[in-house]
């Protein structure tokens, strides 16, 4: 033991640069863990969308119309800002978000959440994983709203 303390009044920048970067560590792997309960499987979609979850696309209006999950609404991130509003009447209803990868999905997830809606997720790794798990996809363009 007092070989340890020996050691640390030695090498304290040494043990300090180590205890920040265990923190960091932790606070990273914390935050990856409370992203990820938001964000769901491509199957999960699947079994909320038969349960009447409204799809949201964040993809532009040219991707949407090349594919999109069937029943899915287009809307931008400005919509998103507004989505307590315009689609209030969902409050209840599991929101399932996503984009191309899934990386703008979380934070449209988080920003669904803090206008109140309880059941909003990203789709996990976006329309890419859709796809890779050979779903399919309608085509054609639908409005907000």
């Amino acid at each position: 033991m007092d070989r340890l303390a020996q050691y640390i009044q030695v090498n304290h920048w040494l043990v300090a640069a180590t205890v920040v970067v265990l923190v960091l560590a932790i606070v990273f792997e914390m935050r990856a863990r409370a992203e990820s309960f938001s964000a769901i499987s491509p199957q999960d979609a699947i079994r909320l969308m038969n349960r009447g979850a409204v799809i949201i696309d964040l993809r532009p209006a040219e991707q949407y119309a090349a594919g999109h999950l069937s029943g899915a609404r287009r809307m931008d991130g400005e919509q998103i800002l507004k989505a307590g509003e315009t689609l209030k009447k969902y409050v209840q209803k599991p929101l399932i978000v996503y984009d191309e990868t899934g990386s703008l999905g979380t934070s449209a997830a988080r920003q669904l959440k803090t206008q109140g809606f309880t059941q909003a997720f990203n789709l996990r790794g976006g329309l890419a994983a859709w796809r890779s798990d050979n779903l399919p996809l309608e085509k054609g363009s639908k409005a907000a709203g």
